[in-house]
């Protein structure tokens, strides 16, 4: 990725998993404004995958994650 980048701590829910990881956008971009832009898949860094009933599926450095599966994404602070 080009430029000065942030990492934002996200927690992203899909119909089957709960994902926490990084995603790295501009100083300026607003999380939303990084789900704009973005095409078909979402990198998350650091990913922790889990299912919805609470058991941990993965923890990996690097995933893609489907934009069309993503029903809700939360910035943590």
């Amino acid at each position: 990725m080009d430029g000065e980048e942030n990492k934002s701590r996200i927690t992203i829910l899909t119909r089957s998993f709960r994902i926490k990881g990084y995603i790295h956008i501009t100083p300026s971009a607003r999380v939303t404004d990084f789900l704009v832009e973005s095409r078909n898949f979402i990198a998350v860094t650091d990913a922790e995958v889990w299912e919805i009933s609470g058991r941990q599926v993965l923890h990996a450095p690097f995933i893609n994650v489907s934009r069309d599966h993503i029903e809700i994404v939360m910035p943590e602070n």
